[in-house]
């Protein structure tokens, strides 16, 4: 199946090269072109998009606008938002993801790291897990400030989930890959994916990136380490 990705970002030459190597790829098709995030919301739509590579700062409306535009509309649930960033960790990235994303990607990457993205992204599989998104993880995630107040769709969330949903949805948020999840507690692989997927079902998570979310929104005592 042909993944559809929408190319967003205000430099035409950085475009026409993440472009040509996206069509390449024999699973990949550039179905549309932005230079602003609101051109970007409108292409997610008309063309069908898959997935969205969204810069951040574009005119117009900037990346994180619209993002939430994406991802607020019923209409494109099924679009996935990868963020590129000018510098493995920006400021913005956390706020992104808050925003909805699924994931990000430096502009530095190489081509097989770009690929490899714009296909896990667009599985909702997981949160791109290098270790720039440990250290955004660590900076963002792990910081001293409290985390926000939950609310009451974030309570019954979290009351939902078994102790052992708990304690995987935590290690997910510490960027921990199902594989190394599985040598810390002993388990299958296979079963932690499939914890990891049943909690995001009960908290309304789309893919790990938003599991992620969810549990600092949570203060689970993953981020407390």
């Amino acid at each position: 199946m042909t993944i559809r990705v929408v190319i967003a970002d205000d430099q035409p030459l950085v475009r026409t090269g993440f472009k040509a190597l996206i069509q390449a790829a024999p699973d990949l098709e550039v179905v549309g072109e932005a230079g602003d995030g609101r051109e970007a919301v409108r292409l997610a739509r008309s063309a069908r998009a898959d997935l969205v590579l969204m810069d951040i700062r574009m005119p117009v409306l900037d990346g994180l606008a619209a993002t939430r535009l994406i991802t607020g509309d019923e209409d494109l649930a099924g679009v996935r938002v990868l963020i590129l960033t000018t510098f493995e960790i920006d400021e913005y990235v956390f706020e992104a993801l808050r925003a909805g994303a699924s994931g990000f990607l430096g502009k530095t990457a190489d081509a097989e790291e770009l690929l490899a993205a714009v296909r896990t992204v667009s599985r909702g599989d997981a949160l791109l897990s290098p270790v720039a998104t440990r250290t955004l993880i660590s900076r963002f995630l792990a910081a001293p400030e409290a985390p926000r107040p939950m609310d009451e769709a974030a309570r019954r969330g979290l009351e939902s989930l078994t102790e052992r949903e708990r304690e995987i949805t935590a290690l997910v948020a510490t960027g921990l890959s199902n594989d190394e999840i599985a040598t810390r507690l002993v388990l299958s692989p296979a079963t932690v994916k499939t914890h990891a997927n049943r909690a995001m079902l009960k908290v309304g998570a789309h893919d790990r990136a938003q599991l992620v979310v969810f549990a600092h929104r949570c203060g689970l005592s993953a981020f407390e380490s």
